[in-house]
């Protein structure tokens, strides 16, 4: 016989695991394993081999589709940080955010409220405020081509304004993310925000976990259907029955915090740069570090100068402590080290948010905070709106003061820094270098990317002159 291909209409995800997991495990064609799925309880089959055999990887087989809407961008963070996912979410350069509003905790008091909401209007006030000039200079320094139409050029233009005034969009903002995820990674993805240390990215879990239970909206079936639609499913019923939260991170995270309070007294962090290539340690020296940055707000090359004069029982006494109590639950992600290529990048969150996408490289971002201070686009000081700008960034950072650390962190705005660690391979750097250079992307990681390579170069020149990356220097303002 012949080989064949064979393509299969979407399925319910867990039908859908389920069929090719049997597929996997007896000699029949997938038109078999189809019909036996179809006449067979898929409950009984996941109890057994998902949860009781821990046969994980078949729930790699069975994929979703999952909208969030109207969830703050602190919130899609979260959201996207699953390192195994596929997504998208509204993006900060094509549409105006101006008129969305912003997520107000309720765990707020009357009078923080108060103070919250002067914050966050005031940067909602400069955002509108500080585009029409930030557009008018844009214009100005690059009047439109003769062959290029003036709808594509105000486009264009427009783009590039939402570069520079986006700086002061909170992280309360209201954005919308799409995503597609296996049900395995939809199970983990429940479970980490249910163990967030903010309300509302807990309640989005319980949402999630609902959704995953319920059957899924079928829109496009039912548009295009002559007949009576069929009964529907739920998306992935088992899997959401045995949700929970990761219990295994939310104490371990604690107890790192508490460790770096009592034994990482380093005083005010050192001056670093915008990338610093740190040096290769040790893996324990590494792993110990690492655990410590999360929870930190120090420097990534501070903390591990200080954990490699340690003793070899004090550093395995951290790790023994993030290892405690768990289960089946991965391990924490800042156990995947080992990687040779460790950059500590200090960037505008704005800027970050655009390189949290990339998913071949370990990040492990530190806490959100006002303390590393925020950049300021050259181009407010030529559109004459710099002070603008200014006392938005101030005023926001004058309401967070006092509130706890879960509600402040809603305030900070997009221009505020927050340092990540990203552990690559050559070739991610490579990809990032290259990609993340080029003339048609934002200013802010345009720059880090070119500062990969050339700290990259400092240490390996051969390799780092091999990467075809775009100097910062080199613009072109109408390209999108």
């Amino acid at each position: 016989m012949p080989p064949r291909v064979i393509a299969l209409a979407p399925m319910p995800p867990e039908k859908a695991a389920y069929a090719l997991a049997r597929y996997s495990r007896s000699p029949d064609s997938i038109e078999s394993s189809l019909r036996w799925v179809f006449d067979h309880s898929a409950e009984k089959f996941w109890e057994q081999f998902y949860f009781d055999y821990g046969h994980a990887s078949i729930a790699d087989l069975g994929h979703a589709v999952v909208c969030f809407e109207d969830i703050s961008e602190l919130a899609a963070i979260h959201v996207e940080d699953e390192r195994l996912w596929d997504g998208q979410a509204k993006s900060s350069r094509y549409q105006d955010f101006a008129r969305l509003g912003y997520h107000l905790p309720p765990e707020l008091s009357a009078e923080e409220a108060a103070r919250y909401r002067a914050g966050a209007n005031a940067l909602f006030a400069a955002y509108r405020e500080l585009f029409p000039p930030v557009e008018r200079r844009l214009r100005e320094k690059h009047p439109r081509p003769a062959d290029m139409k003036e709808g594509l050029y105000a486009r264009n233009v427009a783009a590039r304004a939402f570069d520079v005034v986006r700086y002061v969009l909170p992280l309360a903002v209201p954005t919308n993310v799409g995503q597609v995820v296996s049900i395995r990674t939809l199970e983990k993805q429940i479970g980490h925000l249910l163990a967030a240390p903010y309300p509302e990215v807990q309640d989005l879990g319980e949402r999630l976990k609902a959704a995953a239970a319920a059957p899924p909206l079928d829109l496009w079936n039912r548009l295009g259907a002559s007949a009576a639609p069929a009964p529907r499913e739920p998306l992935a019923a088992t899997l959401a029955r045995h949700a929970r939260a990761n219990e295994y991170w939310r104490r371990a995270y604690r107890v790192l915090e508490q460790i770096g309070a009592e034994e990482l007294r380093l005083g005010t962090p050192e001056p670093a740069p915008l990338v610093d290539l740190v040096p290769e340690q040790p893996l324990e020296v590494e792993t110990v570090a690492t655990l410590l940055y999360r929870v930190s707000h120090h420097p990534y090359r501070q903390i591990a100068g200080a954990v490699s004069e340690w003793s070899e029982a004090k550093r395995r006494g951290v790790l023994e402590a993030a290892l405690g109590g768990r289960e089946r639950e991965e391990l924490l992600p800042e156990f995947q080290s080992g990687y040779r290529l460790i950059f500590d990048v200090l960037m505008d969150v704005g800027g970050w948010r655009d390189l949290h996408r990339h998913r071949r490289c370990q990040q492990v971002r530190q806490p959100f905070t006002f303390a590393h201070g925020y950049d300021t686009p050259p181009l407010l000081a030529e559109a004459g709106a710099e002070a603008a700008y200014r006392n938005a960034m101030d005023v926001a950072a004058a309401a967070a003061r006092g509130l706890a650390p879960a509600t402040a962190a809603y305030l900070v705005p997009f221009g505020h820094r927050v340092r990540c660690l990203f552990k690559m391979d050559y070739a991610e750097v490579e990809y990032v270098s290259r990609l993340r250079s080029g003339v048609k992307g934002h200013f802010s990681y345009r720059q880090v990317a070119w500062e990969m390579k050339r700290a990259l170069g400092a240490r390996h020149p051969f390799l780092a002159e091999r990467i075809e990356a775009t100097p910062p220097w080199v613009e072109d303002s109408l390209r999108r």
